[in-house]
């Protein structure tokens, strides 16, 4: 019995394969690399799944570490599975369920992805790192780090929320702010990375972060039991919690893990500002173009252009799913609703997949009855700036206002 029946990493551009025991960034043609596992010896076994752990390491035959001494854990996994009935009723979907990735170590999802993503680098034997990011990555990547022993080198926007800029330094993380996009910080760790030699940790150009956050596609898959959605909404930037849910479906398939008939809709959900997913699927490309001048506040899906773009497009076609852009004012106002009618305080990235359903349900493209799951992939409070208060202010010995109006 193998802890991991992880195989050979493998190019789906030009079938290209290398060896996982080797440190390998991009392939030779320029696309990112997917992790193989060895599915038919793995179907011999008598348990896939370790219903010893509660945590994401319960798929450790299906993650790419091969011992587990080098696995670098706090806990993360085995996330809520929520039904929201009024929020439901509110957009007119009966049957409404988050994925709330917000309960998880550093508060978003990033954390799948960096659990996964640093345990591999320290078997590996790396040492230093570097990555841009928007945020939460980078937040995750550098806390991991510091339990791992690894030194990151961490790059994001100005713009980037400070809480997660907070994150990153307390960490030990070398954090350098750059007045630009996250495409502008790519480019500044490209150049590192060339002189220094340091291990590319950017989004896909390194093949594990995608198999930590695949472990969502597992556990919708045990949690939604034998009831598993209709629908699957993402908020999409680099897209690779969408790439890994596909994934993560097809080894369930193939492993006799996935009863339904047929996969779940894959939806990205992008923002007006920032939508060249959207855009690329409404031409039926398999690639996107350069999103000019991009801007939301669900600055995690901030992403003007995804290497792995034609990877998310894949999944969107062979699912039969489609991509939708929603508005600022859409995001804000499902922020609240989330809020005021499910006690859920969710971050705008989140609040963006609600926004979609709707508009999905009103064009009828989600029918009646279906079951649909939206994506919550981080706290709302790591995002203080998002939503603007102003309660009235009192003094010592006034009596309280109960005329509604006057209360904020």
């Amino acid at each position: 019995m193998s802890f991991s029946y992880v195989s050979h990493l493998v190019c789906p551009k030009c079938s290209k394969t290398y060896d996982h025991n080797e440190m390998h960034q991009l392939c030779t043609c320029g696309s990112p690399l997917l992790v193989d596992y060895d599915l038919e010896r793995l179907k011999e076994e008598d348990t896939i799944i370790d219903q010893t752990r509660n945590d994401l390491w319960r798929y450790h035959k299906l993650l790419p570490v091969t011992g587990e001494e080098h696995i670098i854990s706090l806990g993360e996994g085995m996330t809520p599975y929520l039904q929201m009935p009024e929020l439901g009723a509110e957009l007119g979907i009966e049957s409404l369920y988050m994925k709330d990735e917000g309960l998880i170590p550093t508060g978003s999802f990033k954390a799948r992805g960096a659990a996964v993503g640093v345990s591999k680098a320290k078997e590996l034997g790396v040492t230093q790192l570097a990555m841009p990011t928007n945020g939460n990555a980078g937040a995750a990547w550098s806390l991991y780090c510091a339990r791992a022993g690894i030194k990151p080198t961490i790059v994001m926007p100005v713009d980037a929320p400070v809480i997660t800029r907070k994150e990153t330094a307390i960490s030990g993380a070398e954090l350098y702010l750059v007045d630009g996009l996250i495409s502008d910080a790519g480019k500044m760790v490209a150049g590192l990375v060339k002189d220094e030699g340091l291990y590319d940790a950017s989004t896909l150009k390194e093949p594990y972060r995608i198999e930590g956050k695949k472990t969502m596609g597992y556990e919708i898959i045990e949690q939604s039991g034998g009831e598993t959605p209709d629908v699957i909404l993402y908020p999409t930037g680099g897209g690779v919690g969408l790439i890994g849910i596909y994934k993560a479906l097809k080894e369930f398939k193939e492993l006799g893990l996935f009863k339904g008939s047929k996969f779940p809709r894959l939806v990205a959900v992008q923002a007006e500002g920032c939508a060249p997913i959207v855009k690329a699927w409404e031409e039926r490309k398999n690639e996107s173009e350069f999103w000019e001048d991009s801007k939301t506040a669900a600055f995690g899906i901030n992403v003007p252009k995804a290497i792995g773009d034609f990877l998310v497009l894949e999944a969107i076609y062979e699912t039969e799913g489609c991509a939708v852009a929603v508005s600022e004012d859409e995001i804000q106002q499902a922020l609240r609703q989330a809020a005021e009618l499910e006690g859920s305080f969710i971050c705008p990235e989140g609040a963006a997949t609600f926004a979609a359903a709707k508009k999905l349900r009103d064009k009828g493209w989600i029918g009646q009855g279906e079951r649909v799951l939206c994506l919550n992939t981080g706290q709302g409070i790591k995002y203080p700036d998002t939503i603007e208060v102003n309660p009235l202010v009192l003094q010592p010995g006034e009596n309280l206002p109960r005329n509604k109006e006057q209360v904020n």
